[in-house]
Parts: structure tokens; C-alpha cells; sequence
């Protein structure tokens, strides 16, 4: 495996200077920033993160306010006492995207933020007191207790919350094969800390954020 400085000289001088990389690259939000979110942004972010899988971004994203309205602007504390007929009632709206799947995740993940709430005072602190160097951790705890959040679900959830994070996408995976750090997707325990570890030794050695370095990483492939 090679070391941050070849990973950025290689971004260096495939976007010819420091400031266009730079910006190009993701900024993570503070801690304080992440424990300012209201519970009832993160569960519209969850249930938009569920709802993307498998479709184009844009369209979900011309729907989401129809999604806020008929899931009373996700405040938790509503939409968990949403029953069965009331989803089935949903799904005859035109407005949404009508998976019947989905739809029942979104009070399921009500009680899920509910739970973290209650237990840390709200959603965020969950997110922002835990550690970057066991980010995947993160990623399976949302996976075990939350719904339809395994896969690509939890990570990507937390790149659009601000979490800092990495995103095993198929341009990462690439580059991490190249690097000898996992021969495939990283989907078990034994490959996510593998990559874990590799991305922490890159932190250390760059002191920069776990999404910056997941974004260079995908800057190494098709191109």
C-alpha cells in the first residue's frame, strides 16, 4: 500500500494545482454542526437515502417535498404512529414514490431516531461523538437498527448529513484493490477493517478528513 504522499502528488498532477484540487474536494461538518440538526432532518435524510437507492438522484429529489408533506415534515414523534393502512393509503399517492417496502422504513426509522434520542438527546450526537478511526462501526450500528440502511445505504446517508466518512463506491473499491488493501468490495467485517485501518493510516499521515481522502482515492481511476 502507498503512502498519502504519492496518493496526492498523483491528484496534484492530474488537476495541476493545489487550489483546483482543493476545490474539489468535500468538506465535513463540525460536531457542533452535526449536534444542531433537528431529529427531523435526519430522518428526512435517512428516508431520502432509501428512496435514492436504485434511482436516479434527481428524481427523488423533485418528489422530496411531496415526501414532506405526507410524512408530516418527518417529525419523528408523528410518523412513528403511522400504522399499516396508513401506508397502504400513501401508496395510492401519485405524488411519491410508491415502493411499499420503502414506504414502511420511514416509521420504522422514526423509532430508530427516537431510540438514539432518547438515549443520547438527540440523533446528532450519536453521529457527532463518534469516532472517524472506526467509521465503519458507525456504519453497521445504523445498518442493525436502523431499516433498508445495509450496503451503500449508511455511508452515503452520513456523506449527506456532513458526517465525515469515506464511500466504498466502485471507483474507491477500484483504487483500494489497486492498493492491495481488499481484493473486492468491502462487505464484511474483516475487509471494512482492513480498509478502516488503511484510510486511518492516511488520515495520520495527512491529517486530512476521511472524505477528502475517499474522493483522491476515486480520483486514481477512469480517467
Amino acid at each position: 500500500m502507498r503512502d498519502y504522499k504519492w496518493l496526492y502528488e498523483y491528484c496534484l498532477n492530474r488537476f495541476g494545482s493545489a487550489a483546483a484540487l482543493e476545490a474539489l474536494l468535500p468538506q465535513p461538518a463540525s460536531a457542533d454542526q452535526l449536534r444542531a440538526v433537528a431529529d427531523d432532518r435526519y430522518l428526512s435524510l435517512i428516508s431520502r437515502r432509501i428512496f435514492r437507492a436504485g434511482l436516479k438522484h434527481s428524481l427523488v429529489d423533485a418528489k422530496w417535498p411531496a415526501f414532506e408533506q405526507a410524512f408530516f415534515g418527518f417529525d419523528p414523534e408523528k410518523v412513528v404512529l403511522m400504522g399499516g393502512e396508513h401506508i397502504e393509503r400513501l401508496m395510492q399517492n401519485t405524488q411519491l414514490i410508491r415502493h411499499l417496502g420503502k414506504l414502511k422504513s420511514v416509521p420504522r426509522n422514526a423509532q430508530f431516531v427516537l431510540d438514539v434520542a432518547k438515549e443520547k438527546g438527540g440523533f446528532g450526537h450519536l453521529l457527532a461523538d463518534w469516532p472517524a478511526e472506526d467509521i465503519v462501526g458507525l456504519w453497521r450500528y445504523i445498518a442493525r437498527h436502523g431499516s433498508q440502511l445495509g450496503g451503500l445505504s449508511a455511508p452515503s446517508f452520513l456523506r449527506m448529513a456532513g458526517k465525515d466518512t469515506f464511500i466504498p463506491n466502485n471507483d474507491v473499491v477500484a483504487a483500494l484493490q489497486a492498493q492491495g488493501v481488499v481484493d473486492r468490495a468491502p462487505s464484511s467485517q474483516r475487509d471494512q477493517t482492513a480498509v478502516q485501518a488503511a484510510f486511518n493510516r492516511w488520515r495520520s499521515e495527512s491529517g486530512r478528513p476521511l472524505c477528502q481522502l475517499s474522493a483522491m482515492l476515486a480520483f486514481t481511476v477512469n480517467h
